[in-house]
């Protein structure tokens, strides 16, 4: 075995707690039951590690199967990566069938004729997703095994899900090598990012409902009852805000916990209101912005804001349509003619 995949072997298996190493390396399958009743679980990971190598070369492991067990480890902890959302698209709305074969065979062939020192490992798991792990070299050098780019896809739909690797030069080389194997002619970036990757199949699968504000705000209700106290007058026009406060963001959130976002940008064009009288512009040109949003969970702090009392209830249906806006990402370019990169808010 070669010493390079050995190492690689000790490092994955050194990231794994150690009460789980056991099972992560049955879900490997590349170890024999027998083998694996040999090892001893209760000492270091060091020498677990150790122990795991030297049963790789008895077995003579290679770099494939390095990365399968690569795989396995991500596949766990998928939220230990920053994944970002792309959405592909076809010419017309006809449905082919998927071959994951053919799939994988036009994968390969793309991205190696592209670059030949490139290591691309798959694996099907049983929701149709896809994990695709490929590790950059350069016409020179080998792979680097420790910065690979990460790829799930889900068959039949036109989402990808990508963890690139730091080398952006990669990005387009694995966009292109997808938008061939799945029959697309077009992917773009949906400006999605989070490290929790179910949140992000949340929204744009649209497993999570959101309701959106169309309505004005109701006027504060109550208060034609004078009371002789002032001090439970106060306390009831507060509770009763409240309430309104906490009406209102069940009616845009939902009562459910928010998907887990981490950052949402797009293109805000809007026609600029000024008086009159006052001769702002000579042509009336629309205002144009690009707007950004980032934070450890982005809707949770969204919908937090109006009950800490740092925003207005109902909030804005700019900060209240993200989700939206990447589910009809595509729609939206289309229909106003804005850059490919770009949302549009309405």
């Amino acid at each position: 075995m070669d010493e390079t995949v050995a190492e690689y072997i000790r490092r994955t298996v050194l990231k794994i707690p150690r009460d789980e190493i056991k099972m992560m390396l049955q879900k490997w399958g590349f170890l024999s039951e027998a083998q694996l009743q040999t090892l001893n679980f209760h000492q270091i990971k060091d020498n677990i590690s150790q122990e795991v190598v030297q049963l790789c070369e008895e077995n003579s492991a290679d770099i494939k199967q390095a990365a399968a067990l690569d795989i396995i480890y991500n596949h766990i902890y998928q939220n230990k990566r920053m994944w970002s959302v792309y959405q592909m698209k076809k010419s017309g709305e006809e449905l082919e069938y998927f071959d994951i074969t053919d799939f994988k065979k036009k994968f390969k062939r793309r991205l190696r004729s592209a670059l030949k020192n490139v290591t691309i490992t798959f694996k099907e798991y049983e929701d149709n997703a896809i994990w695709i792990r490929v590790a950059w070299g350069t016409p020179h050098k080998k792979p680097n095994q420790y910065k690979p780019s990460y790829v799930v896809y889900h068959s039949q739909t036109p989402y990808v899900f990508i963890s690139s690797s730091v080398l952006k030069s990669t990005l387009p080389l694995l966009c292109q090598a997808l938008i061939v194997a799945s029959n697309y002619h077009d992917i773009r970036e949906m400006e999605l990012r989070s490290h929790s990757l179910n949140s992000l199949k949340d929204i744009v699968f649209k497993r999570y409902s959101q309701n959106f504000q169309t309505d004005t705000p109701k006027p504060l209700q109550g208060g034609n009852v004078e009371t002789e106290n002032a001090d439970i007058r106060i306390v009831q026009e507060n509770k009763s805000e409240k309430e309104r406060i906490h009406r209102l963001n069940q009616e845009v959130f939902g009562s459910g916990p928010q998907p887990k976002l981490e950052f949402a940008q797009y293109r805000l064009e809007t026609m600029f209101k000024s008086d009159p009288k006052m001769d702002v512009l000579d042509k009336k040109e629309p205002f144009r912005c690009l707007v950004k949003f980032s934070s450890p969970h982005l809707l949770e702090s969204l919908k937090s804001l109006a009950p800490a009392g740092m925003a207005d209830a109902p909030l804005s249906p700019l900060l209240t349509c993200i989700p939206h806006k990447a589910r009809n990402y595509f729609k939206i370019r289309e229909k106003k003619g804005l850059y490919p990169e770009s949302f549009v808010s309405p």
